[in-house]
């Protein structure tokens, strides 16, 4: 095949995607399928998949949303039909029980400090998980998917001034559940998230 041909250059765009998106599409999809790794590798497989059926001039110039807004898609059919068959079993698992729970050893650290320790880092992620969905999920894809408000204005169908209140009020949140506080100024003191 010759290497210039329109097919070996559509299959080199589709590998170059693949080694930027993979990692951060599946970190972004198994947060939304809380925790479970084969659903999500199923999910950005699919994305991948239709990503070669697609023409590359459609989704030229916003790959990064495509991609990202097929994976969220997706979970979201996923976690619809999963919802469906649990309301048939009585004993299914929580949606939780996967994240784990928050060690509540009473130490008081300063906030910084507890933010660059594994168990201040789980809290975080408790934290995180007890948010508003929109709020975590526009955190993740900033913060995870290292996306621009544009993009996840895009992703999730909102302006971007939405995602910027969605993510200032999510922060806002976070620090003030991390210092226990309702003072902003005394929440103000952690870094961002």
């Amino acid at each position: 095949m010759d290497s210039s041909s329109p097919a070996t250059a559509q299959k080199q765009w589709v590998c170059d995607a693949l080694e930027r998106y993979e990692g951060p599409l599946l970190r972004y999809t198994v947060r939304l399928l809380n925790g479970d790794l084969e659903a999500a590798r199923d999910v950005v497989q699919d994305a991948f998949v239709r990503l070669i059926q697609q023409e590359r001039s459609s989704v030229q110039g916003h790959l990064a949303p495509w991609l990202y807004r097929v994976c969220r898609n997706r979970a979201l059919d996923r976690i619809r039909k999963e919802q469906r068959m649990q309301t048939s079993l009585p004993d299914a698992p929580d949606r939780n029980g996967r994240l784990g729970h928050a060690s509540d050893d009473g130490a008081r650290e300063e906030p910084g400090e507890q933010a660059q320790q594994p168990e201040a880092r789980s809290r975080l992620l408790v934290m995180v998980a007890d948010l508003p969905e929109r709020q975590r999920e526009v955190l993740r894809l900033k913060f995870q998917g290292d996306l621009s408000y544009r993009e996840i204005a895009e992703i999730m169908d909102l302006t971007v001034s939405h995602v910027g209140v969605l993510i200032h009020t999510g922060i806002q949140t976070l620090r003030q559940r991390m210092t226990g506080s309702t003072d902003p100024k005394r929440s103000a003191s952690i870094p961002n998230a």
